[in-house]
């Protein structure tokens, strides 16, 4: 695959639905995240349309990830 190609997929927007699949959590949960903070970034398309990159899911994983609970922060 070439870099321009993984460019387009990782910066593709993703609707809550989505979203929610791709992190197993509820559309719920990252609407209180929204609401709260502690979520992953979001693009705000219109006063009732949020969409996710999927890059930024990426980035949100990787930042949660530990090798073990003595990383927890």
């Amino acid at each position: 695959m070439n870099t321009e190609h993984t460019t387009q997929i990782t910066s593709t927007l993703v609707d809550e639905r989505e979203a929610a699949s791709i992190l197993c959590y509820s559309v719920r949960a990252l609407q209180n995240w929204r609401h709260r903070g502690g979520g992953p970034d979001f693009v705000k398309v219109s006063s009732r349309s949020v969409r996710y990159r999927r890059d930024d899911l990426e980035k949100w994983i990787a930042a949660r990830t530990v090798s073990n609970t003595a990383q927890h922060h």
